[in-house]
């Protein structure tokens, strides 16, 4: 009676917490502590993804726009300008104002390529384990509740063993239930997050395309560089840098033919 009283002051046998655990043994408290740690993982992927999720914001619209109708540093630097706290924290807005800088500096397209590459792949990696761990869960968990139902079932028919087959149809129905009960909890747990794995791979491929439809519109429109205007001023430079050559050659011809004529 004192351990009931007991019991009930603090609150153990009359939640459905502890009625669980006791159904379900060991396998039952590794089920809760993966969903616990499921949740954590998806509530912190969800608030490290509203601040560090590469985002397409009305800003950077308009800022490719105007790098398609006119590719300049002017584009950039009106970027960096209008960019407040937040929006620095997009690694898309960084991803653009770099290429931007790289192609208006002249630099390589293939070295170019090759960044960029690196960079948007480093935005995205820090939602990779956490997806990750959830794609866990929800394969491991059906399998935990299969094995906690196997573990029941094994006690069940070992206590019949153990009466020489003299247990009757309810003793063998209560244990059978209470060892379905990890079962049924392994698939609650996994369905849910086998969920919410396939929306985050999903939105993660989404920002992927996103963020190489961006990039690919920046690398496609032509820059004029400083290097190009140097050599057409070259090319303008030489007919005239030869016409003066030959004049000079000419000349020199023409008093070497006075000098012959003067000495006779």
């Amino acid at each position: 009676m004192s351990e009931s009283l007991l019991a009930d002051a603090t609150g153990i046998s009359a939640g459905p917490v502890s009625q669980l655990l006791e159904m379900g043994g060991p396998v039952m408290i590794v089920l809760l502590a993966i969903a616990l740690a499921g949740v954590v993982t998806f509530l912190y992927l969800m608030l490290f993804g509203t601040f560090f999720a590469p985002r397409f914001t009305s800003k950077l619209k308009k800022a490719i726009t105007e790098w398609q109708q006119k590719p300049d540093g002017k584009v950039a630097e009106h970027l960096q300008r209008s960019a407040g706290r937040y929006a620095q924290l997009n690694p898309l807005y960084h991803l653009i104002v770099n290429t931007m800088n790289a192609r208006n500096a002249g630099t390589d397209p293939q070295q170019i390529r090759e960044s960029v590459a690196r960079d948007a792949h480093e935005a995205l990696e820090p939602f990779e384990a956490p997806l990750k761990i959830i794609e866990v869960i929800a394969a491991l968990a059906p399998l935990l509740g299969l094995l906690g139902t196997v573990l029941g079932m094994m006690e069940a028919f070992g206590a019949m063993a153990a009466t020489e087959g003299r247990a009757n149809a309810s003793q063998l129905s209560g244990g059978i239930y209470e060892a379905l009960t990890t079962t049924a909890a392994g698939l609650v747990i996994a369905i849910p997050f086998a969920a919410l794995a396939a929306w985050i791979e999903f939105r993660l491929r989404r920002i992927q395309k996103t963020i190489n439809s961006a990039l690919v519109t920046i690398l496609s429109v032509p820059v004029a560089t400083e290097s190009e205007p140097q050599k057409e001023t070259q090319d303008e430079t030489a007919p005239a840098a030869t016409r003066t050559g030959r004049a000079v050659e000419y000349s020199g011809e023409e008093h070497q033919g006075r000098l012959a004529n003067a000495t006779g």
